[in-house]
């Protein structure tokens, strides 16, 4: 599916552009005037930004309008047919979201389409050499252009480490297919998380031809809805997206090497990484590092009538199951005996589990027998609810539920 970028410069590194100082419109267009976007002239141009959920601009959950605007506006300044494609979280709908975020009201000045990619039939297509997953559901829509632009937020995630433009395009991904990521079972002979290494799977098929990464406002530690927002008013751009992550990556006070799906995706010659090795503009765009906090690795999970059997779990199930515990905890008291004290288990160090615990994540498979077992790496909140209820129902933290056909 991959094609030749028409918008990467016939140079030695990678160029990447910062801009900081004059406001998220202003900003974007300084960065997108380094880039040549002539050879978009006259071709159809989709722009991707995160709008995967229901959220207010400023919130650093979805991105800024103002930024889309700048988008839309420079890509008419070479006479692209642009429009705005997304295929939000399961239980959003994708117009509301738009909606919510500012995007809808830019769109229509501009007289720019919006696309809900859920509506239509996916596209499967194959994933050579993958991994975690050989084949993808990739909405149709993306199929009918022929510049790709990723327009994420700078943002922590509490399963990824960051997200960042090559994990936006997850958002390509056809309605509950996103969710299957988080379901995958172990890649034999890897200790990377399955949905790490599917994110770089997906990168060798489907990888944007410009970056345009939205640190104006980000979010910080409980990453992607459920952290602080940080602000920083930084916006980087580039046609290599795993370049632009790695300085966005730098800029929030990570390195891109500890990122387990920039690392691979880059250790398979689908982008660069190492800052030694790209072009970043201004000199004085290290200046601007501001150190985002990182998801908790270790989480007190203290709950009433709840015993959290935690043996060698990563951060990630940690993170999901305060999440979970946080929003949901009276949904399993409504499934379990009145009176009784709840028994959750995560983590893969466990040599047995008491009858009827609710066993959480791939790494408790092994105990799949003791009561209620939830597959996952990790599992959504969605999926726990399912588990423990028969039912599915809308996640306003993940925003997963199933409302759609499963072919």
């Amino acid at each position: 599916m991959l094609t030749e970028n028409p918008l990467k410069a016939r140079q030695k590194q990678p160029a990447v552009y910062v801009a900081r100082g004059r406001g998220p419109y202003a900003n974007t267009m300084e960065a997108l005037a380094k880039i040549d976007l002539s050879p978009a002239r006259g071709k159809r141009v989709l722009l991707k930004p995160n709008a995967g959920r229901v959220a207010p601009p400023g919130a650093g959950i979805t991105t800024n309008p103002h930024v889309v605007a700048a988008a839309i506006d420079a890509f008419s300044e070479v006479s692209a047919h642009i429009a705005i494609g997304e295929s939000p979280i399961m239980g959003v709908k994708t117009l509301e979201a738009f909606d919510a975020t500012g995007i809808t009201e830019i769109a229509r000045d501009r007289n720019c389409p919006l696309i809900d990619m859920n509506a239509r039939p996916f596209v499967r297509v194959p994933v050579r050499d993958g991994l975690a997953v050989n084949s993808l559901k990739i909405c149709s829509d993306v199929f009918e252009y022929d510049i790709i632009v990723s327009i994420p937020v700078m943002k922590t995630h509490m399963h990824t480490g960051v997200t960042l433009s090559v994990k936006n395009m997850k958002g390509c991904l056809w309605r509950r297919s996103k969710v299957e990521f988080h379901m995958l079972p172990p890649v034999e002979g890897s200790n990377e998380k399955p949905i790490d290494i599917a994110i770089a799977d997906m990168s060798g098929v489907i990888r944007p031809h410009l970056s345009i990464i939205d640190g104006t406002v980000g979010m910080e530690g409980l990453g992607p809805s459920a952290g602080d927002a940080k602000h920083l008013g930084v916006i980087v751009a580039g046609a290599d997206a795993f370049a632009a992550d790695s300085v966005a990556c730098s800029l929030m006070g990570v390195e891109a090497d500890n990122i387990p799906h920039l690392r691979i995706g880059s250790e398979r010659g689908y982008g660069i990484i190492d800052l030694e090795k790209i072009a970043v503009s201004p000199d004085i765009w290290s200046d601007w590092i501001s150190s985002f906090s990182p998801p908790p690795e270790n989480l007190s999970i203290e709950f009433p009538n709840v015993t959290v059997l935690d043996k060698n779990s990563c951060s990630a199930c940690q993170s999901t199951l305060f999440l979970f515990l946080k929003h949901y905890r009276n949904i399993l008291f409504d499934h379990f005996p009145s009176n009784t004290n709840v028994r959750v288990a995560i983590g893969r160090g466990h040599n047995e589990v008491p009858e009827g615990t609710l066993c959480i994540g791939n790494c408790t498979a092994l105990h799949r027998d003791r009561g209620i077992f939830i597959q996952g790496c990790p599992p959504v909140s969605s999926e726990i609810i399912h588990g423990v209820s028969g039912k599915w129902s809308i996640d306003v933290v993940d925003g997963c539920c199933e409302t759609a056909e499963i072919e």
